[in-house]
């Protein structure tokens, strides 16, 4: 997003301020009153929720991009291996909180690992931090999002999580109501449908929406 927001500087000359976190975190923000402008969520039932609870316009709504699941593991060649030992911990998202860690969580229960696994997770706030825990060495392997790993080189295993092991990582984004720079947010939901942002948003692992 740092990049998107500096090309749409580049080419409208409107300035962009970000403000990160988990997406059940903002999202609490935002029906508190938080004075943001536009919600980027990493899921799609946040944005549909704050339409469906009027502070967000219904008709803003996109799907900018499909997020990807990678296990990693920098200490094993083959991190979905490791996960069928004796491992010492687990990062993975807090699946409450986020969504790449309910896709961790379900992809955990179709590999029949959910409770053999679950005494050893470590959860974070949001993927960063789940991110955090396997690079720091305080898990031995985790569930991070593969954008991550493409800002980020690691070494190690890889293990890109099938598609069809849990639900889509749908990434919504929405203008909300209490924005006081319709005109500019607009512009800014109508820039990732630009070459520039679709680039950007492939080189770092995520995929394009399907049509419709």
């Amino acid at each position: 997003m740092r990049e998107i927001g500096a090309a749409f500087e580049r080419e409208t000359g409107h300035r962009v301020t970000l403000a990160s976190g988990s997406s059940g975190k903002l999202y609490a923000q935002i029906r508190y009153g938080a004075p943001f402008d536009v919600f980027l969520s990493a899921d799609r039932e946040k944005p549909q929720a704050l339409i469906d609870a009027g502070h967000a316009l219904p008709d803003s709504r996109i799907t900018y991009a499909l997020g990807t699941l990678v296990l990693w593991s920098p200490g094993a060649d083959d991190p979905l291996a490791l996960l069928n030992t004796d491992f010492n911990r687990l990062a993975l998202a807090n699946p409450r909180l986020a969504p790449y860690g309910q896709a961790a969580e379900a992809t955990l229960d179709k590999l029949n690992l959910l409770n053999a696994t679950r005494p050893r997770w470590v959860q974070g706030e949001n993927i960063a931090q789940a991110f955090q825990f396997v690079a720091s060495g305080n898990a031995q392997l985790g569930f991070v999002a593969l954008s991550q790993l493409r800002e980020h080189p690691v070494s190690g295993g890889l293990w890109e999580v099938p598609a069809e092991l849990h639900p889509p990582i749908r990434q919504d984004g929405v203008i909300l109501n209490r924005s006081k720079n319709i005109n500019i947010s607009k512009a800014l939901i109508g820039f990732f449908n630009s070459d520039s942002v679709r680039e950007i948003l492939s080189r770092y692992g995520y995929r394009q929406p399907e049509s419709g």
